[in-house]
């Protein structure tokens, strides 16, 4: 079975965040990290080269694939913030609806910058999705 694309690894999450730009941005991941490690208890860690995670949980599927991944993140992607805070299946809709200006995809939501939202649904929204994977995957720190 090949491994996911996406490890976890040793770089340093401040170096990652003192480098994003444009300073918009940057101002916006530095909150997004406090605002993450606040929700979450967890220490942040790179995943790959540009993703900030969150706790892991390992995952075995009925086809025998098995791996593990960052419980919750975001990057602070050039076009947008996108956030992984949804295991993927569940029915946020309500609280979708009240977060402000975003869109979403498989399980990752993407937000052009957080003035755009509500930062206490966002705060609840991540608390939900975290809770929401716990129930299907331990969740642990990295």
């Amino acid at each position: 079975m090949a491994e996911n694309k996406t490890q976890a690894t040793e770089a340093s999450v401040e170096a990652f965040l003192a480098q994003v730009a444009p300073e918009r941005r940057a101002d916006d991941a530095r909150q997004l990290a406090a605002l993450f490690a606040e929700v979450t208890g967890f220490e942040p860690r790179m995943w790959g080269p540009s993703i900030i995670g969150y706790g892991r949980y390992h995952y075995r599927y009925e086809s025998g694939r098995e791996g593990d991944f960052l419980a919750t993140g975001f990057s602070p992607r050039k076009s947008a913030l996108s956030l992984y805070i949804m295991p993927g299946y569940q029915d946020y809709s309500d609280l979708l609806s009240r977060l402000g200006k975003h869109k979403t995809g498989k399980s990752c939501l993407y937000i052009n910058r957080l003035s755009d939202v509500d930062l206490g649904v966002l705060r609840e929204l991540i608390a939900t999705g975290l809770k929401d994977l716990g129930a299907i995957w331990p969740v642990h720190p990295v």
